[in-house]
């Protein structure tokens, strides 16, 4: 596939209502350093300039989050707003919809994942342009997990098959809108790339980055915070 912006896209969702952040606003509104998680979010898909199509999924009747998508200026990209569902698959959808029809490489990011490098979105649009129908970021887990039935452990995969999977999710175009054309489906997975791995499809895994991780709680929100305001963080977002 080329590597032309113009036939890349970009699906943020930010239509969560973070409620376990506990600030009685929509996540990505949520100010962390003095920007929003979503004015963060963005910055690492422009710097990244893998894509000419950016769509950003708020929740329905928002006016505050597509201001702030409305006030991102970019020569060469359009950015557009729309109205989010009542789950992530929906929004998604609602997001996919959105996007131009020709476009041949659509990534799907969690605004949520706020701090996620510029080369992660790189190096997963780079591996679906080599041909790979569907690309996850992921890092390894430093914890031992246990599989568990109740309160019993019933087993411990070996830690070194598991990998704590990212955003942004990379996707051939039409694989993706198949993977989304059964919403039944859709409604009990929990990220895209489960989708396509209920069609038979292999998802192959990119190397992802430890700054991906999602803001879900006051404690991740305080992590971010620090590490915006690192000397080094400048260089790790490059």
């Amino acid at each position: 596939m080329s590597e032309d912006p113009s036939r890349v896209g970009v699906i943020v969702v930010a239509a969560g209502a973070g409620e376990r952040l506990g600030r009685g606003i929509p996540k990505a509104l949520v100010q962390c350093a003095g920007r929003t998680l979503l004015e963060h979010a963005l910055h690492g898909v422009l710097t990244s300039a893998v894509a000419a199509h950016v769509t950003v999924v708020v929740p329905r009747g928002d006016s505050q989050l597509r201001s702030i998508v409305a006030a991102q200026t970019h020569p060469q990209v359009t950015m557009t707003a729309v109205d989010g569902g009542s789950n992530r698959p929906e929004s998604v959808r609602a997001g996919l919809n959105a996007l131009p029809p020709d476009i041949d490489i659509v990534l799907v990011h969690d605004a949520a994942r706020a701090l996620t490098p510029p080369h992660v979105f790189r190096a997963v649009a780079a591996c679906v342009r080599k041909g790979s129908a569907a690309v996850v970021p992921g890092i390894p887990v430093s914890d031992t997990i246990k599989v568990v039935e109740g309160d019993t452990v019933t087993s411990t995969p070996e830690r070194a098959l598991l990998r704590a999977v990212q955003t942004p999710q990379g996707f051939n175009a039409a694989t993706l809108r198949t993977a989304h054309a059964d919403p039944s489906a859709a409604a009990s997975a929990t990220d895209d790339a489960m989708l396509v791995e209920m069609l038979g499809i292999p998802v192959t895994l990119a190397q992802g980055d430890p700054l991906a991780f999602k803001v879900t709680t006051p404690l991740d929100l305080t992590l971010a915070e620090a590490i915006l305001q690192a000397p080094q963080y400048a260089k790790e977002q490059q």
